[in-house]
Parts: structure tokens; sequence; C-alpha cells
């Protein structure tokens, strides 16, 4: 099966700040691998075991990071910048996927922050999806996924072409050292621009305006515990609560 695995789509929350006012500034944010990327990845190679396997990543990401955990060729949209919007991410997304052509398999990470991406992205691409997987592989022509319902497991035999989004269930556990490293700096990575694969740079979201919420005003009640409750009964009767 060809076989995509998307990578370092999303910002790392944590290159977020959050400004006086409330807003948050994600101008020092960058795209980044998100903790459920490597399981994404160890489901695609099980998809594709003999079949051609595709790394694409979007943005400023580092495109080797899959390369030096065995992706032999990665695509990346560099010009994409990071989006509020899930939709506008997954069509993103989807026009790399377009792009690529004859893919049979979309498999992308099971992100908590940015969890309407892979099920916008199925939706683009018109696929079925399966969400929350903890593992899959191919199964004579078709995809044989996992994914946790309460404590059971629920096997599903998946058509293709579909989108498939990994939750990791722990960490990764062998990190690629520097041998792996200075082999992915030797692999191909096709650099693509929006308007290379028709997509829509904008985000789909416009903000208006922010302000902080209203506070509410805090009362102190003094003195001994009875002298205490008899003051905040008689405020809980002018406020009409009582």
């Amino acid at each position: 099966m060809k076989t995509v695995i998307v990578y370092k789509w999303a910002r790392n929350p944590e290159d977020a700040a959050v400004r006086a006012d409330g807003t948050v500034d994600w101008r020092n944010a960058r795209m980044t691998a998100g903790e459920d990327d490597f399981a994404a990845l160890e489901a695609a190679r099980a998809i594709a075991p003999e079949g051609e396997l595709i790394g694409l990543t979007i943005g400023d990401g580092d495109a080797s990071w899959a390369l030096a955990r065995g992706v032999l060729q990665a695509v990346a949209v560099t010009d994409a910048a990071p989006l509020a919007d899930n939709a506008a991410t997954a069509a993103i997304i989807a026009a790399a996927i377009r792009r690529i052509g004859g893919v049979d398999a979309v498999v992308i990470g099971d992100s908590e922050e940015y969890s309407g991406v892979p099920v916008a992205l199925a939706g683009l691409l018109g696929w079925p999806a399966v969400a929350h997987a903890t593992s899959a592989e191919a199964a004579g022509g078709r995809i044989r996924v996992v994914r946790k319902q309460g404590r059971n497991d629920q096997t599903i035999s998946l058509a293709t072409p579909a989108v498939i989004s990994i939750a990791a269930a722990s960490p990764e556990k062998k990190v690629p050292g520097m041998k792996e490293l200075l082999a992915a700096r030797k692999r191909p990575i096709t650099r693509q621009t929006l308007a290379d694969i028709d997509a829509a740079g904008p985000d789909g979201v416009t903000t208006k305006g922010t302000r902080l919420p209203d506070g509410a005003a805090a009362r102190l009640f003094d003195g001994d515990p009875a002298n205490a409750a008899r003051q905040l009964v008689a405020a809980l009767r002018d406020e009409g609560v009582l």
C-alpha cells in the first residue's frame, strides 16, 4: 500500500505566550513532532511493510524527523503557516495528499490539542476514517485497526483509501542517534509551496477581538465561625439568593 505518514503538522502549545489581555501569541511557535507522531509512524510502517511509505510535513518543521526513523522520502509544504483553524490545516494536508496521488492510507497522530484535523482531513478527501486508534496493520488488501472502547479493544477492518489517527500508548522507546540523523540528511525531501499543491493559505478563522472575562467581586467575612456565617447569610439575602 502507498501510505503517507503526516508528522510535524501542529504548533507546539508550550511555545505559546498569553498576553495580559488574554490573547495568545503564537509568533514564536514552531511546528514540532507531536507526542503521537512516533506511534503514527509505527502504524504506517505496519500498513506498508513492503509498500511505499512517504513522509509529509507542513510549515517550518524539520522534515528529517521521519527520515531519521526509516522513512525513505518526504514531502514538505514549506510556506504553510501555523493555523488556528483545524479545518484550514486539514485543507493544506489534503491538498498535499492529492498532489502526491495514488495514496491508499494516511496515518496521522491523534493530537488532543488539534483533534479536529484528522476527521476534517478525511472529510475533505472523502475517505472513511478511524480515530483514536492504538495500532493498525495491512490485512488482505484492507487495514486492520485496533482502538480502545472503554476497557475493551475494538478491531475494525477498513477499506482503502482511508485516514487513521493513532494515539500513543507509551513514549518513544528508541530515539534516533547521530548515525540515523546524518543518514536522514542524505535522503530526498521534495519541497513544495501552497501554490504548488493548489492550496489556500489564509486561515479560515478571523479574530474580531478579545477581552478578559468579567470578574465577580469577592467578599471576605472575618471573625469567629458563627459571626462569619451570619455575615454570609445576610450577604446572600441582600443578593436575593435566599
